[in-house]
Order: structure tokens, then sequence, then C-alpha cells
């Protein structure tokens, strides 16, 4: 059967922290199947193009600006073509696929969004973490500091960082001395934080600290890009010393949704 423009709708696709392995099944699929693939090739790994054809077209959008993008979204679509828009981690965060939306919209090309693994939760399951601790922490914030793109005043890191509550900081590792700062003052300067670097992929670096030392450490180990910055009470937390433990496997309590 030959397919038609609502049978095949764009597809944005979240490429996951790096190791093409964590990439969703649906995801994989899609690649699978793709005709023109656009992927952000100065963050995601050639690695995960290993999953589409031989005789798929493959452009790197780091040198490519929104419009020329579109445009080879729109011809390929034109055409019958099955696309795949790949972007690092979770489309949802910090992707720009928005604008990219809006644009297709406007040319009546429809489109779909497959989500990815995010390096925040890439991130706890290599050091072995829980965000969401019982009593220790229900809420993570996920945010970055102001730089090229701006950031709402209210959302600014002083200001989250009072809640004290798990933060994982993106996009921001270059403004380590500031946010160094701006964490102790909120979470005390001996608070536990972490660092992980490229998580998933070969390369990966974690580093665990204080964060009276975050900014030297960060430093010495001349990371400059592509790491998550992560702080909370919940990194204090030890296997051994857990005190309070979540109701759901309490023996003691009735479930109506035991997992």
């Amino acid at each position: 059967m030959s397919l038609n423009k609502e049978t095949i709708p764009v597809l944005f696709v979240g490429a996951g922290p790096g190791d093409p392995e964590l990439i969703t099944v649906k995801g994989k699929n899609a690649l699978r199947e793709a005709d023109l693939v656009i992927y952000a090739g100065s963050l995601i790994p050639k690695g995960l193009l290993k999953w589409t054809k031989p005789e798929t077209k493959i452009l790197n959008s780091a040198s490519m600006h929104l419009e020329e993008i579109i445009n080879e979204i729109e011809k390929a679509f034109a055409e019958g073509k099955q696309v795949v828009r790949l972007h690092t981690g979770d489309p949802s965060l910090y992707s720009a696929i928005f604008e990219q939306m809006a644009e297709l919209q406007k040319r009546s090309v429809p489109y779909k969004v497959i989500p990815g693994v995010t390096a925040a939760f890439a991130a706890a399951a290599a050091m072995g973490i829980e965000f969401t601790l019982p009593e220790i922490s229900q809420t993570l914030i996920l945010t970055r500091m102001a730089g090229r793109t701006a950031i709402p005043e209210k959302e600014n890191l002083a200001s989250l960082a009072q809640h004290q509550s798990a933060m994982a900081i993106y996009l921001s590792i270059s403004l380590i001395d500031e946010i160094a700062a701006i964490l102790a003052k909120a979470y005390g300067d001996q608070a536990v934080c972490a660092v992980v670097y490229r998580v998933s992929q070969p390369e990966e670096k974690i580093i665990v600290t204080r964060l009276k030392n975050l900014a030297k450490k960060v430093k010495d180990e001349k990371i400059t890009r592509q790491a998550v910055i992560i702080v909370g009470k919940v990194l204090d937390v030890s296997h051994d010393d857990l005190t309070h433990k979540s109701k759901l496997y309490d023996k003691n309590f009735k479930h109506g949704h035991r997992g």
C-alpha cells in the first residue's frame, strides 16, 4: 500500500542520552523506517544512526538554520517520504521543537512526537539514586541558567534553589562558579552534589562532591559541556541509612495500585 501525507507524519524522536540502546523501541523503529533523518549532530553520537537503512538520507542540523531544516522536511514529506527529526534526550526539554512544529503547522505538515530518556533520569540510573525519596524529597526541578537564552525572572536559580528540592541543572556547566555559589547559599556548602558528563556514553564521568568543592572539581576535570548538575538531599541518603520508606510495599498498608 502506498503511503500518503496523512499516514506518514513527520516524527520528532527523542534519541535519549547517547547510548544507542537507550532510545525507545518506538524511536528505533522510526529510525529503521526513515527515508530522511535530520539529527542534532553536535549532541547525538553517530552510533544512534546505526538503526537507519543504508539508503536513508542523513543530515546534520548543526550547520543548518531553522528555515533550511523546515524546507528539507517539507520537501521530503511532499515526496511521500518518512521524515525523522532526531533530538537528544527528550524532545520536550531544551530542544527547540516547538518553533519547528509551528513552522510545519503553517505549511500544513502533520507531525508526531516520540519521547526519549532525558539526561537527568539517565544520570539517576547511573548513580543509583531516586529523586523522590519519601519524606526527603517529593519534587524534582529541571532548569538551566540564563545564557544566550533568557529565563523568566521568577525562575532564576536562586529562587528555585530556596525550595531545597532535588534539582537537575542543564546546559549551564560553563557557569559553574556562579551556580556553585547560588546552590551553596541555599543548600549549604557541605551539601552533596554531582556532575554527570556524557551520561550513558563511553566517555561518561560522574563526579560526586560537596558544593564548596564543586567549581574546582569541574575545572580540574575540564568539563565544559554536555553535563548535568544534580543537587538535593536525596544525594545524602545511602542505602544503609534510609529511614523513611514508601507505603507502597508496607505490609500494614492497604493497596489499590501496588505494582
